[in-house]
């Protein structure tokens, strides 16, 4: 009896938190959507008028305020800013103020477009979204503040295995706003799992989620389906294996459930579909961003009288070499003795020139080359160099999943991952990308990459030392199975 009270307890929490939720990302939206109301009745609308009949002034006005709102909300929805309480409260204010600044920019040029001028009160446009980026700072800081107070921390229960959990324990030690975890349990060596242990610790408010950490599969099956009979919610971190089943086809020729993975990723017609859209944007991209380009070259050859691009050899689908452009960010001699290094914070090999370029990711615009060329695609894994490469395949024999397809310009672990996410869960990131393709996903990842190119900690892909510490990892995972059989190490 006590169970089931905990549990519709529980139940109408979550959903109250979801109302409540719903609610605060509507009235952060409502604000932003009056700022621009006030402008538009003030500002805005009387640029018009040279241009639109007297009658239609009220009818316009509600069209252009209900076109507002719904860029709005679509910016909102897919920069995350709506996802209170799950992303951090800088984080969600980062993402809420750059999708007013896309919502304004939208509408900016379309009064642009109906008022026949090319800029159109520039300055109260400016000052729109400086009052929005104010009032949204002000009020998600309180509704944040008051959502936490409300809704405390979720306890969780740790199921894990002979694998360490330092690091697993970090990742959520990070946002102790969102998760503490109260206790752990060991998975013992012939799998059996104390039922009655969860059971208690459930049924008292101990904890009212589980993790499942590293576990062998027999006893993984066994939790889910205790859990999901009981409506206990799980956190799991995936396996290789089930991230390419997520990517799965349902079929129904018969009447037993069946899902079908694929010998090729992509069908021939998505990938004459995205090689078409890599051909046509690359070139208008070309063709913005010429002038930087020149200027830039300028600069980097002006410097230091060295190479303008620096050219690498990476790798792509197939474990194809080709050799990636950026422009050079480095001094000529930055590599004399042959061998690539990675670039460190206060690397005193960077230029004056190739730190600007670096920051604002200028350096990356000579691969619009290689994608025109079919070396590279805009969306995709990053490119990796055939030295790191076999270094990562001695210890992670799936990383050559990620080649299925071509390097991209930017990619899944880009946008969702960061410069310290583990390799292996870069490579989980990038195989959600190749097993879930669609031209959507690829549009939405660019759209998504404008907010990357902003933060300061993106994901740059892998680097050396992430190698050494996978291979550390490796080896001190075989010295406890070595230990565990009673081997000698």
């Amino acid at each position: 009896m006590g169970k089931n009270i905990h549990e519709n307890r529980l139940r109408r929490m979550e959903a109250c938190k979801r109302v409540i939720n719903l609610g605060i990302s509507a009235l952060s939206m409502a604000f932003v959507v009056s700022i621009f109301w006030y402008h538009w009745m003030k500002y805005f609308k009387p640029s018009l008028e040279i241009v639109t009949n007297q009658k239609y002034y009220y009818r316009i006005s509600m069209l252009e305020i209900a076109i507002y709102a719904i860029v709005l909300f679509l910016f909102f929805n897919m920069y995350g800013g709506t996802r209170l309480g799950y992303l951090k409260n800088t984080e969600i204010i980062f993402s809420q103020i750059f999708a007013t600044a896309l919502a304004d920019l939208f509408i900016y040029g379309e009064l642009s477009i109906m008022a026949h001028m090319l800029f159109i009160n520039t300055r109260s446009f400016v000052e729109m979204f400086i009052g929005q980026s104010i009032a949204l700072i002000l009020y998600t800081n309180v509704a944040n503040y008051f959502y936490r107070r409300i809704f405390p921390p979720r306890k969780l229960l740790m199921i894990h295995g002979d694998r360490p959990t330092e690091g697993i324990c970090a990742k959520f030690e990070s946002r102790k706003d969102k998760y503490v975890i109260t206790e752990k349990m060991l998975i013992s060596k012939d799998m059996q799992v104390n039922f009655r242990a969860i059971d208690e610790m459930y049924g008292n408010g101990i904890c009212n989620a589980i993790v499942l950490w590293d576990i062998p599969t027999m006893a993984r099956n066994k939790l889910l389906k205790y859990c999901y009979a009981r409506s206990i919610r799980v956190y799991l971190m995936p396996k290789i294996t089930d991230v390419i089943l997520v990517g799965a086809e349902e079929l129904h020729v018969f009447d037993s459930p069946m899902l079908l993975t694929r010998e090729y990723n992509m069908t021939v017609e998505q990938r004459f579909i995205k090689r078409t859209i890599d051909i046509v944007f690359s070139l208008i991209m070309i063709i913005l961003t010429s002038p930087f380009m020149l200027i830039t070259a300028l600069l980097v050859k002006i410097t230091d009288g060295g190479p303008v691009l620096y050219k690498q050899v990476r790798c792509t689908r197939g474990r194809r070499k080709f050799e990636i452009l950026k422009f050079r960010s480095m001094r000529p001699d930055a590599e004399k003795d042959g061998k690539p290094r990675m670039a460190t914070k206060h690397d005193d090999r960077i230029t004056p020139v190739g730190r600007v370029i670096r920051k604002c990711r200028i350096d990356e615009l000579p691969q619009l080359f290689n994608i025109l060329k079919g070396d590279m695609s805009f969306i995709g894994p990053r490119p990796e160099r055939p030295e790191v490469i076999e270094k990562y395949l001695e210890v992670m024999p799936e990383f050559a999943f990620r080649m299925k397809v071509k390097a991209g310009l930017a990619g899944y672990a880009q946008v969702y991952g960061k410069y310290n996410t583990t390799p292996y869960d870069k490579l989980k990131l990038d195989l959600t990308y190749i097993e879930n393709y669609s031209v959507w996903l690829d549009f939405k990842l660019m759209l998504l990459t404008l907010k990357v190119l902003l933060s300061p900690d993106a994901a740059e892909g892998v680097d050396e030392e992430q190698v050494s510490a996978l291979l550390m990892e490796k080896q001190a995972q075989k010295k406890r199975e070595d230990e565990s059989a009673g081997g000698k190490v």
